[in-house]
């Protein structure tokens, strides 16, 4: 049993993290470079799963991938099964509910790069895209190592948002957190003590790992919760 929540946590984990990597670059790219005078707005949607309570997160997750929801009807009417409490249900909302943890350490990177590098580029006629590929991206390498690990390590450690949308089915939506919970309901406090350690022992070392790759001097991790 644990097992299969372990299996189902990395996996969950990895996928939202990889995800994200595609999803938070643009918002950090424009947090990051825009002069717009109202992009505060557009940094708040993006930060607000950091002071939202999980449950609302997931009760309006839930409302909106439930069979009754024009969302949900599509899916169950393309693929044949319920949207909620489905594994794809646990990647959207981790994907929603991890961006933060993805946009601020890409925009952070993205701020710090030497704007001559970027002007230098435009000068010589290269376009945003190009610009991007070879410039930003080399330079923000540790931003993208950090936002991967950030997201990863936030999705392992979810549960509010993963109870509301995805139950607890054993080999389809119950990672290691629920599976804890659900050990000390039934009052399985040794199986839960294992289960306590192992989410405090990968959580220890992936933050370690954070920390060790922005060691140098320069990079501003400065990343609260």
């Amino acid at each position: 049993m644990t097992g299969l929540a372990l299996a189902l946590t990395l996996k969950l984990a990895f996928c939202t993290a990889a995800v994200l990597m595609l999803v938070a670059v643009p918002i950090a790219y424009f947090i990051a470079y825009s002069r717009w005078r109202w992009k505060c707005f557009i940094e708040g949607i993006a930060a607000m799963p950091l002071v939202l309570p999980p449950t609302v997160l997931g009760f309006y997750l839930l409302t909106a991938m439930g069979s009754k929801s024009p969302i949900g009807r599509f899916y169950e009417q393309m693929i044949g099964k319920p949207l909620a409490f489905s594994f794809t249900a646990l990647l959207i909302g981790s994907i929603i509910y991890s961006l933060p943890f993805a946009v601020q350490p890409l925009s952070n990177a993205f701020s710090q790069i030497d704007p001559r590098f970027i002007q230098q580029s435009s000068l010589l006629g290269k376009g945003p895209f190009t610009t991007f590929l070879r410039i930003i991206l080399p330079l923000s390498q540790r931003g993208f190592m950090t936002a991967f690990l950030f997201s990863f390590a936030h999705t392992i450690g979810e549960f509010g948002v993963v109870l509301m949308i995805g139950g607890n089915i054993p080999g389809e939506t119950q990672t290691l957190s629920i599976a804890l919970y659900d050990h000390v309901q039934a009052l399985h406090y040794k199986t839960a003590s294992q289960i306590a350690l192992l989410l405090l022992g990968i959580s220890y070392f992936l933050v370690s790992l954070i920390y060790f790759i922005n060691r140098k001097k320069g990079f501003d991790l400065a990343y609260r919760r």
